[in-house]
């Protein structure tokens, strides 16, 4: 289980990097450009994605920003979102390359921050999927957003990943 929180840690710092790389050649005007996901633009987007890493950060280490709303912009310049970015991956790298199995093993009781949600109570292991999965599908946006303005976006899967990291057994 730990090496797999890690492996996912390293792997959405790598395909963050490949995204941003991507999202750096565009203009601002792209950037900004309201392309129908549901954070509308690249730059709500990556916003979201950083948002909701930090939230999920603060509860699993109680240490870090805590935004308090899931579309807040934290960054409305792309470099300085991107600087932002970078922490925040090698933060989480960080504190899932130290985890340990008695600490993802424990409980964990949040407050969502969806409006009138009641408090939450949680395996601490299945809240770190879910901060992997929500990267990954709002990454997928991103993906989209690139690809329907350049024709083209990095390629991010993570069987890539793994090939390029030699951790493929297949």
């Amino acid at each position: 289980m730990l090496a797999h929180f890690r492996m996912f840690a390293h792997y959405n710092a790598w395909a963050n990097q490949l995204v941003y790389d991507a999202a750096g050649a565009l203009s601002d005007a792209e950037y900004r450009s309201d392309q129908g996901a549901f954070f509308k633009s690249l730059n709500g987007t990556l916003n979201h994605i950083l948002v909701a890493d930090r939230i999920w950060m603060r509860r699993f280490s109680g240490e870090g920003p805590q935004p308090t709303a899931l579309d807040e912009i934290l960054y409305d310049d792309f470099a300085s979102l991107e600087k932002a970015r970078v922490a925040e991956d090698a933060r989480m790298v960080a504190f899932f390359d130290r985890l340990t199995i008695a600490e993802a093993g424990a409980d964990l009781s949040y407050r969502p921050l969806l409006p009138g949600a009641p408090p939450a109570t949680q395996p601490m292991a299945e809240a770190i999927l879910h901060c992997f999965n929500h990267q990954t599908h709002h990454r997928g946006q991103a993906h989209m957003i690139l690809t329907r303005l350049t024709g083209k976006a990095p390629a991010i899967d993570l069987a890539i990943y793994q090939r390029q990291r030699g951790t493929d057994r297949g």
